[in-house]
């Protein structure tokens, strides 16, 4: 394996670090994108049992013990259930747009490591190549030892960004849907609170004022 990493000239160095940033972003996904971490079975109860204004206090400090999207959500429609439908909607789109940022981080990172690699073995294929041409010139077509370590940088290099764009873009994918997945079902259980909410005041209206509503 050293040997293999000496042959590939000087790119290897910087597609090494590239792979250990790949390696290091997709750990992070996978511990933060959890699905107990993200869609935490306290807070789906608290959507699921909400049956009153009364649960409002006990559904906000069971909310407050927990970070991430969805108490954060799920808090803020508690805290602004006074108000009407659309600014509801208003104030939970400007929540959820910082709550998907958490969901997506390291995305874009990991979309980089992908797209950056196979040219990083390009670049590393070229200085090979050029190696190449640079024997040739100075002693000819005939010196097969001295050609061959040049076309091995080349062939290594490229391979090597291949091996780590491959499987970091599926990797990307993966977590990409996964995220959106997650977004899909925070919406829901935020919706079903929210018409929980309209419910329960629309039965304390007065009849008239009910149907008005």
């Amino acid at each position: 394996m050293l040997e293999f990493f000496q042959h590939g000239g000087i790119m290897m160095y910087p597609l090494a670090l590239t792979s250990l940033i790949a390696v290091a972003l997709i750990i992070e996904r996978f511990i933060s994108l959890r699905k107990k971490k993200i869609l935490i079975p306290e807070i789906i109860s608290v959507v699921d049992n909400f049956s009153s204004f009364k649960d409002i206090d006990l559904a906000r400090n069971i909310c407050q013990k927990y970070q991430g999207p969805l108490p954060n959500i799920i808090r803020t429609v508690l805290d602004h259930h006074d108000m009407e439908r659309p600014e509801i909607r208003e104030v939970l789109e400007d929540q959820g747009r910082q709550e998907i940022r958490t969901l997506q981080r390291n995305l874009v990172a990991l979309e980089a490591v992908a797209a950056v690699s196979p040219l990083m073995g390009l670049l590393g294929t070229v200085l090979g190549m050029v190696q190449v041409f640079a024997v040739i010139k100075e002693q000819g077509v005939g010196q097969t030892a001295a050609l061959s370590g040049g076309i091995s940088q080349a062939l290594i290099t490229t391979v090597t960004g291949l091996f780590i764009a491959i499987p970091t873009l599926l990797f990307y994918y993966y977590f990409s849907q996964k995220a959106d997945n997650f977004i899909l079902d925070i919406e829901k259980y935020t919706n079903e609170l929210v018409d929980k909410i309209f419910h329960i005041r629309k039965k304390a209206l007065p009849a008239d004022e009910a149907v008005e509503a």
